[in-house]
């Protein structure tokens, strides 16, 4: 069992896989509960003290991360907003969204890229394996959040995931 995220690009596409050791109806709903939302989403360091989640079809989650780790230097007090606007949900095996970086009004920044993001969650053997498809418009979107830094913070905020189902199972 890999605690291991594999990930692949493929020109516009970015696949994440991990495995989670938790039942699939827990890993669906820590990712569709602010309950569960506040305690994972957000790399090292990061609090959600925004978080308000409208899971339907139309719906909107809309939140804030933000910075609360003095020794990450100049993001401390930094605040990321961001939106989704659900398109398709089959409860406990997908969800489709569409994902906006936006301010605190929820309005979408328009120099950041969208993804339409698909979110399968598979039973294994051992628990869930998470499958995060992010479609950017364009290849140059995709590098826009590479270079951000985004596989470093996907990669902790999994391991936040991964800590948390551990914690309430």
């Amino acid at each position: 069992m890999t605690n291991q995220m594999i990930s692949k690009v493929e020109d516009n596409v970015l696949i994440l896989e991990r495995e989670f050791q938790a039942p699939r109806e827990l890993v669906f709903q820590a990712f569709t509960q602010a309950e569960h939302l506040k305690h994972w989403w957000g790399p090292n360091g990061w609090t959600l003290p925004v978080c308000h989640v409208d899971f339907r079809v139309g719906g909107v989650w809309h939140y804030c991360m933000k910075c609360e780790d003095k020794n990450q230097g100049h993001f401390y007090g930094m605040e990321a907003w961001g939106k989704a606007v659900y398109r398709e949900i089959v409860v406990p095996e997908k969800i489709v969204l569409v994902d906006y970086f936006s301010d605190a009004e929820g309005n979408e920044a328009e120099n950041m890229p969208e993804t339409v993001v698909t979110l399968t969650f598979i039973e294994t053997e051992n628990g869930t394996k998470v499958v995060n498809r992010g479609e950017y418009a364009s290849a140059e979107g995709l590098q826009q959040v590479m270079d951000m830094g985004m596989m470093q913070g996907i990669t902790e905020t999994w391991n936040r995931l991964a800590e948390h189902l551990e914690s309430i199972q």
